[in-house]
Order: C-alpha cells, then sequence, then structure tokens
C-alpha cells in the first residue's frame, strides 16, 4: 500500500501547478480563473529510496518496485461548498476519498494572478476551507443521529455522535478520543477527523526564509506540521534531468524538494513504515503501518500469506547492505528468527516463511 494525498485549497492558490511538479506530468490544466481544474486529476509517483536502490545491486536483482503515493488534485473550493455553492459538492465528495490532506495556501503576491477574495491572506483562506469541513461534518453527525432515534445504532456510538455534535457546533474539528471512536467516525466520511499538512506556497525569493504570510500561518496553526514551497520553482525541478536538478537545487540552496518533503511528511502524520524483500527475482519497498505485526505485514505482499505464517527471517537494511547479503548476515549473527508476535520495524529487510 502507498498512500493518497488530496491537494485542496481555494482557487488560484497554485494546486494544479503543485500538482503537475510532484507527478512531473503537465496533466493538470493551470489557468488563471476559478475552477479550472473540475474533475480531479490523479498522479502516482514513485517514492524514491536510496536502501532500495542499493538493495538492488547487492542482490543484483531483475526488478527494482519502490512503493507510491498518489497525489489529487482537487477542485477548487469555495465560501458556501457545504451547501452546494460552487463545486462544493465534489471537492467535498473527493476529499472523503483520500488518506491525508494538503492544505495549500497562497502566500506570494501576484498582478498576474487572481485572488478569488482579490486579497492575500493564508489564514482566512485556510479559515474558509476549515469552517467548510465542520459545516459538512455537523451535517453529516446530524443525519446519523436522526438514525440513531429509530434505533438504528447502539446507546454507546449515539453518545459519541452527541459529543462529536457540540465540538462541531462551536466551530472545532472532531476529535479522537480512543480506538472505538476511531473505527466508528471512520465509517462516517468525517473529512474534519483526516491528517492533514499544511503547505505555504511561497515565491522564489521567498523560499529560503519564508515570508510574512508564511509567519503568520505558523504563529496561528502552531499543532499543524507546515511545509513552505515554490510551486513555480517544483515545477522547473521537475523538468530537469538528475544531474541538472542537483545543479540547480544547489544553486537556489535547496536541500529537498517539495515531493520528499511532503512524502516524509506524510509518512510520520500517517504513521507509516516502510520494509523491503529482496532477491535475484526482485527487490521491493512496502508501506505498512507503524506497530504492524509480521503476518499482518506478510498479508501485504499476499493474502493467503498471514494465515499459513510460520515465521520471518529479518535484518535490518544497514546490515543487509554493510554485510551484502542475507547469507553474510546469517553468518555474522544479524538475522534473526522472528515468529507472530514480531513488529516490524522501518528499514527490516523480510523473507516470510508460509505454509504451502
Amino acid at each position: 500500500m502507498g498512500f493518497k494525498c488530496g491537494i485542496v485549497g481555494l482557487p488560484n492558490v497554485g494546486k494544479s501547478t503543485l500538482f503537475n511538479a510532484l507527478t512531473a506530468s503537465k496533466n493538470a490544466e493551470a489557468a488563471n480563473f476559478p475552477f479550472c481544474t473540475i474533475d480531479p486529476n490523479i498522479g502516482v509517483v514513485d517514492v524514491i529510496d536510496e536502501r532500495l536502490d542499493e538493495l538492488t545491486k547487492l542482490s543484483n536483482s531483475r526488478k527494482k518496485i519502490y512503493t507510491n503515493i498518489t497525489f489529487v488534485d482537487i477542485a477548487g473550493l469555495v465560501k458556501g461548498a457545504s451547501k452546494g455553492e460552487g463545486l462544493g459538492n465534489k471537492f467535498l465528495s473527493h476529499i472523503r476519498e483520500v488518506d491525508a490532506i494538503i492544505h495549500l495556501v497562497r502566500c506570494f503576491e501576484s498582478e498576474k494572478i487572481t485572488h478569488v477574495n482579490s486579497k492575500i491572506n493564508p489564514v482566512e483562506d485556510l479559515e474558509t476551507i476549515r469552517t467548510e469541513i465542520i459545516l459538512s461534518d455537523l451535517d453529516i453527525v446530524q443525519k446519523k443521529l436522526e438514525k440513531g432515534k429509530k434505533k438504528l445504532l447502539q446507546e454507546k456510538e449515539i453518545k459519541v455522535l452527541e459529543e462529536k455534535l457540540k465540538l462541531l457546533d462551536t466551530g472545532n474539528e472532531v476529535s479522537i478520543n480512543d480506538e472505538f471512536e476511531k473505527k466508528f467516525l471512520m465509517t462516517l466520511g468525517l473529512l474534519s477527523i483526516k491528517p492533514k499538512i499544511i503547505v505555504c506556497n511561497v515565491d522564489e525569493e521567498s523560499l529560503a526564509t519564508g515570508n510574512a504570510f508564511t509567519e503568520v500561518v505558523k504563529s496561528k496553526y502552531t499543532d499543524e506540521k507546515i511545509i513552505t514551497i515554490c510551486a513555480d520553482i517544483e515545477d522547473q525541478i521537475m523538468g530537469l534531468d538528475n544531474n541538472e536538478r542537483e545543479t540547480f537545487m544547489k544553486e537556489i540552496g535547496l536541500n529537498k524538494t517539495g515531493l520528499n518533503q511532503l512524502i516524509k511528511e506524510g509518512y510520520d502524520l500517517l504513521n507509516l513504515d516502510t520494509f523491503f524483500t529482496s532477491g535475484p527475482e526482485e527487490s521491493r519497498a512496502w508501506t505498512i503501518k507503524k506497530n504492524t505485526l509480521a503476518p499482518q505485514a506478510a498479508s501485504i505482499i499476499h493474502t493467503d500469506f498471514e494465515k499459513n505464517f510460520i515465521r520471518a527471517e529479518a535484518v535490518t537494511c544497514e546490515d543487509f547492505i554493510k554485510f551484502g547479503s542475507a547469507e553474510k548476515c546469517r553468518e555474522n549473527g544479524k538475522l534473526r528468527i522472528e515468529g507472530k508476535d514480531y513488529i516490524v520495524k522501518d528499514g527490516d529487510v523480510l523473507y516470510f516463511r508460509v505454509n504451502p
């Protein structure tokens, strides 16, 4: 599994330009008028991992398969979306399908690109999106409670909904207190419980140090993950070959691309880890939730592996690269035999033994 991120924001904040850059494509039309993007553009991007590159060389693998991340460029939202204004209903339905939300806000001035509210105010933009999401969730919870009164819900579920309704009524997003709430609320399609990253889209001059707009965002949303990028620069970078890209990034003082930043923050936000399998046929990266047990990790490869699981042979990626193979790791006491209660670690190279 990879993960799916939805890029959301008001019209003309740079969503389609960022999408084109992240997916190294020109699929998303970028134009200077609201609702340029109507149907969502979808791009699947390989998560380049140097560890997998090394494993592929050492195992002399015929194939190398990275894990991936899916970006969805969602139609621009406007005030009143929760009531169907603009393309609101489409926006809200598309955002329900993603694992995490990238809130893109405009943090640059430009006479060439109009702003839907005729002024640059990233906090106001974020609050517009937040309000529409809360209103949408409010509608969902109210309708679910009406069904609950008809004896279609457990008493415990009704209590949870009543508590969340109070939060939403006071303009707060839904919070999750325990595993029961998480499982129940995830079935409702609520938007405010989705993990989110705020991405400030700045001009080239502000990329290294930020600007007054980014400072306001950081001071207002102290508990949120915030990244600063320049969508135009990202688009230029992705149009270069690897050598040109490296030179250009050094010249402008950029250590990581926006894609790399988003992947790192996205994995952290969604509590994801990566494990590897490696052999002559293929070396491959696999994405799992943190604290996944070995049998469940095996099921990512094939569903039958979980029920037929016997054991896992495990070695850290660092040791595999240091000693050159699983066999050499075994000879040096670095290969471990793990059972059904083993929690897979990020960077593990695993070989699963299963019943035929």
